[in-house]
């Protein structure tokens, strides 16, 4: 037989254990339980919370949206609930809150702010960061998602923006979902083409970025630009 919340003695309740022995001594079970808040005819909040980490094999940071959608008893709004607290999650463990007005000295600023930013992220995320003559970020611009090609990263998008902030120079910032960080022929093609152009309009690209799983590949630290 289901044995549903109301029936769990109080004190053993994750909502007010949580509040007696403190958040960090809950299980991830339990922490679901509280985010799913109710449960159905067939199963309790814990039942469904059970049902999810089954799913991703204890692995929470599997969890998604469609992994979700498998479970009866989790709707949209449920999801929802899930998703946007393990984004937040995600979020408090940056190391910079927001990367506007900061000085860009060297690559390692870059990686240690964009390394929790593609945590898990299936696709290639190319971004543009915006530098003053002080190398300050005036701007971060999220350009393109996808598998990076030349009919994707087209310059006049790159560099349409800089001049509109009036930009000095830029660095430019992707990921590889796979975790090996050493560019590709495509990275290198599309790199050299945005110097080229850089160049010709006065707005140099300083280094373009590759991020992996714990480690980064810097064109300038590798003599590439």
């Amino acid at each position: 037989m289901k044995i549903k919340m109301k029936d769990i003695p109080k004190n053993e309740r994750p909502v007010e254990r949580l509040f007696q022995y403190g958040v960090e001594t809950l299980s991830n079970e339990e922490l679901l339980a509280i985010l799913i808040k109710t449960g159905n005819k067939d199963n309790s909040a814990k039942d469904l919370a059970l049902m999810v980490l089954k799913e991703v094999s204890g692995n929470i940071s599997e969890i998604n949206h469609q992994k979700l959608s498998k479970i009866k008893g989790i709707g949209q709004i449920k999801s929802a609930v899930i998703l946007a607290a393990l984004e937040l999650g995600k979020r408090s463990n940056y190391t910079i809150n927001s990367i506007n007005n900061l000085s860009i000295t060297n690559a390692s600023i870059v990686f240690e702010y964009y390394k929790n930013i593609f945590v898990n992220k299936k696709q290639e995320y190319f971004y543009c960061l915006y530098l003053d003559s002080n190398k300050v970020v005036i701007k971060e611009k999220l350009l393109f998602i996808g598998t990076l090609d030349y009919s994707l990263v087209h310059p006049r998008e790159v560099f349409k923006e800089a001049i509109t902030v009036s930009a000095s120079t830029i660095i430019c910032i992707h990921n590889h979902p796979s975790g090996n960080v050493i560019p590709s022929r495509n990275d290198i093609e599309i790199t050299n083409k945005l110097i080229e152009t850089g160049n010709l309009l006065g707005i140099r690209i300083i280094d373009h970025i590759i991020i992996g799983k714990n480690k980064y590949y810097s064109f300038l630290e590798n003599g590439d630009i």
